[in-house]
């Protein structure tokens, strides 16, 4: 097996499985960190260490002013508001529940790319984005979801959030970023990490050290810092250069379901039976997205563009 295919086969285990883990850390994390503050800590933690494993590895950190700015974009649109915002309503959502909203992201970037590139969408498409409406409204409309305090408000701010990632999925594709897939995560780390601070501030967000939080929540942060910053968006990255952006999409399939199984069994969350067919549904609507024709697999574009 080639040395490029093992990559991307352990990418693609990256953003499937460790990042389908971090529903259950985050949720955990933020019942004791405010979650701007949570999401900071994570990132500028993880960017210093890239960059340090960086230096030490010996790679080029030198960035172009192009690069710079491109890389606060995607920084933005993935970590401060993609997962800062994402964090803040897992106070609201439970993690299973909240990786199910996250599933419709093949959705977005299908839409997107249409605006964008003038995709057409083909029929099993259509079949994906109908299978994919229902599938949500079915999700959503649950009376025990609807009634909960703040729980339409927590789901509003995660589709808005999985529509940030879409865009910045897109946007890295074709985005003027570092070569080297482990420098660009730092940089967009550092980026966000000092943005996210800035915002916790603005907000007043109570700030507590590490050493009050409790083990568990200890444990996440770490296992969020070094497995789902470092290990997977390094991954994520990497593979929105490499393969097409509704491939790499496709970790929606893979996602929800960790979620939802470890939020069932360490957090007790109820999965309903509406839950389940709704689950079922959208990941079949997104299966139907993603399996089309070759030729509507090609990358948004043959080779980056300057942005």
């Amino acid at each position: 097996m080639k040395k490029s295919t093992i990559l991307i086969v352990l990418a693609f285990f990256s953003i499937y499985v460790i990042w389908g883990s971090t529903y259950l850390f985050n949720k955990i994390a933020v019942s004791e960190i405010a979650p701007l503050l949570l999401a900071s800590i994570r990132f500028l933690v993880a960017g210093i260490l890239i960059m340090v494993i960086a230096k030490i590895l010996k790679k080029p950190l030198t960035i172009t002013k192009s690069q710079f700015l491109n890389t606060i974009v995607a920084g933005f649109l993935f970590l401060v508001y993609g997962n800062g915002v994402f964090v803040w309503a897992l106070k609201y959502v439970d993690s299973g529940f909240a990786a199910l909203l996250a599933s419709t992201q093949p959705l977005f970037v299908l839409f997107l790319l249409r605006l964008i590139d003038g995709k057409k969408m083909q029929k099993k498409s259509l079949l994906g984005v109908f299978l994919g409406i229902l599938g949500m409204y079915l999700l959503v409309s649950q009376q025990e979801i609807t009634t909960s305090e703040n729980s339409i408000l927590g789901i509003l701010m995660i589709l808005s959030c999985v529509l940030s990632w879409s865009y910045g999925s897109v946007f890295v594709s074709k985005a003027n970023l570092p070569q080297n897939f482990f420098v660009s995560t730092g940089y967009q780390m550092l980026v966000a990490g000092v943005l996210l601070l800035v915002c916790s501030l603005l907000f007043h967000e109570s700030w507590s050290s590490p050493f009050e939080w409790s083990s568990k929540v200890q444990f996440s942060m770490v296992l969020l810092v070094v497995f789902g910053s470092i290990v997977a968006f390094t991954a994520f990255n990497y593979l929105l250069k490499v393969v097409s952006t509704e491939k790499v999409a496709t970790s929606a399939y893979v996602n929800p379901v960790i979620a939802l199984l470890l939020g069932w069994y360490f957090l007790e969350e109820h999965i309903s039976l509406q839950s389940i067919i709704a689950c079922i549904i959208l990941l079949t609507g997104v299966y139907f997205i993603n399996a089309r024709k070759k030729v509507a697999k090609n990358k948004v574009t043959t080779k980056p563009q300057k942005v």
